[in-house]
């Protein structure tokens, strides 16, 4: 019988990760459905994690797949990762706004078939919605442009 190597580790992955979640939260008070308390919320996404996990596995296990990987789009994996970093280090410095607006900017540059301009709208329509759930709706206190 064939097995899915990447089912099997993916699945095993979120099997780990979920468990750990749901140890991690047993040492706070869990409380009851109506009264949630700090430990519940952890607790129940580390058991579904945790679930989804064992089904991927036994999904691996049962119907093997062949699974041929292309090459990596070592661009988009930098761009990312350039547009993460950049967000964490200026967003104290620049802004809010600009920084968000550099940093969707770079991740719709990703992708090699992104055209400038809808780039740039992409990227001013994130930024209003960022702009507006994080800062305005969830009251989050961070400078909108520069200290």
């Amino acid at each position: 019988m064939r097995r899915a190597f990447p089912d099997l580790l993916a699945g095993g992955i979120f099997v780990l990760i979920g468990g750990l979640f749901a140890a991690g939260s047993l040492g706070y008070d869990r409380g009851t459905l109506l009264r949630m308390g700090p430990g519940y919320f952890p607790l129940l996404i580390g058991g579904v994690v945790a679930v989804l996990g064992l089904a991927i596995v036994i999904k691996g296990l049962i119907a093997a797949d062949d699974i041929t990987f292309g090459p990596v789009p070592w661009r988009a994996v930098l761009l990312i990762l350039a547009a993460v970093v950049f967000f964490g280090v200026f967003v104290r410095r620049l802004g809010f706004v600009p920084t968000s607006m550099v940093t969707a900017l770079l991740t719709t540059f990703a992708s090699r078939r992104v055209r400038p301009l809808v780039a740039v709208a992409v990227s001013a329509g994130l930024t209003l919605a960022a702009t507006l759930i994080f800062v305005v709706g969830l009251q989050l206190r961070v400078p909108l442009w520069g200290w």
